[in-house]
């Protein structure tokens, strides 16, 4: 959940409903065409990237797999870095991101191909700031997270390292903050690390987690714990808290006023000369349809309304 939908903020990259349309709805858009099966689908798709897609590309690959048993999806999730040198390699046909490509990535596959990656939106994800079950606290502001999980202070705040200073007493309050986060090879620490914390350091506190899940379950059994990953890994250990009181709801993502929503990417090797390969194009339209944004919900993520949908698949054809 950068650089495509050509937009840089948060907000901007979700309002890349560019119709103007705001749909909030809880479940997914009844609007969203039902996906039909097409002929002569057959062969081997490969996904390399996101950690934090990885769950959302099993459950697609599943779906897909069951509409078409000749396609064999095989699937890797260790980080948005990943993505573009496989796509350059030819290693994957899809490159699932949590971020958007960096300029000097976006270079290196034109400097290959002749042509820039496609970028494709398949959902929303607001990446949210977890604390334990157990922590009273509901909301911080975006210059106390800069103050908690940096150590350049780009907001102009001062270091947060006991949880005293965001309003907590007693036993809690008394004791140190323990930091959470991914390692530099996830997009949710670029995006966190450019959005959040505008671009500056992460604090050495931090403590560097391999996966999304791992961040959620230190989390969940740290009652001094805090971090950030996406809204999809939510478990019953954590609670994400509101940002200046904005929830990380749908509605906050697509209208953007929750400051870190984003949008969940696969990149493509797509020569814009030549029609796309039958076999990725089904896959993207398989997510793009009804029964694949049913599995963003399912993920805990949130579905894409019908005319962005429509919107992103007509820019594939």
């Amino acid at each position: 959940m950068n650089t495509k939908c050509a937009i840089h903020t948060a907000a901007a990259s979700i309002l890349f409903i560019l119709t103007g349309q705001m749909v909030s709805h809880a479940k997914v858009d009844p609007n969203l065409p039902v996906y039909e099966p097409v002929s002569g689908v057959s062969g081997n798709l490969n996904s390399i990237g996101s950690d934090t897609l990885n769950n959302l590309m099993t459950l697609w690959a599943e779906g897909f797999e069951a509409v078409y048993p000749n396609v064999n999806i095989q699937i890797e999730g260790k980080g948005s870095s990943t993505a573009p040198p496989a796509l350059i390699e030819g290693t994957a046909q899809i490159g699932p991101m949590s971020r958007e490509m960096k300029g000097s990535e976006i270079d290196a596959f034109e400097a290959r191909f002749g042509y820039k990656p496609t970028m494709v939106g398949t959902g929303i994800d607001a990446l949210a700031v977890f604390v334990n079950k157990d922590n009273p606290i509901e909301t911080i502001s975006p210059q106390q997270i800069d103050s908690i999980f940096s150590n350049t202070y780009r907001k102009g705040g001062t270091p947060i390292t006991q949880w005293d200073q965001l309003g907590l007493e007693g036993s809690l309050g008394d004791r140190a903050l323990s930091l959470y986060g991914r390692n530099s090879a996830s997009g949710t620490y670029g995006f966190f690390k450019k959005v959040a914390l505008a671009g500056g350091d992460f604090s050495s506190n931090v403590k560097e987690q391999p996966g999304s899940s791992s961040v959620v379950q230190g989390i969940g059994s740290d009652l001094a714990g805090i971090g950030y990953s996406g809204i999809g890994y939510t478990t019953s250990g954590v609670k994400a808290i509101r940002i200046d009181g904005i929830e990380p709801s749908e509605e906050n993502c697509l209208n953007g006023t929750y400051p870190l929503a984003r949008q969940l990417l696969v990149y493509v090797n797509r020569d814009p000369r030549e029609p796309m390969d039958t076999l990725t194009f089904e896959f993207l339209r398989f997510v793009l349809s009804k029964q694949g944004q049913e599995v963003v919900a399912k993920d805990g993520y949130y579905p894409l309304p019908a005319p962005i949908a429509a919107q992103i698949l007509n820019s594939l054809r």
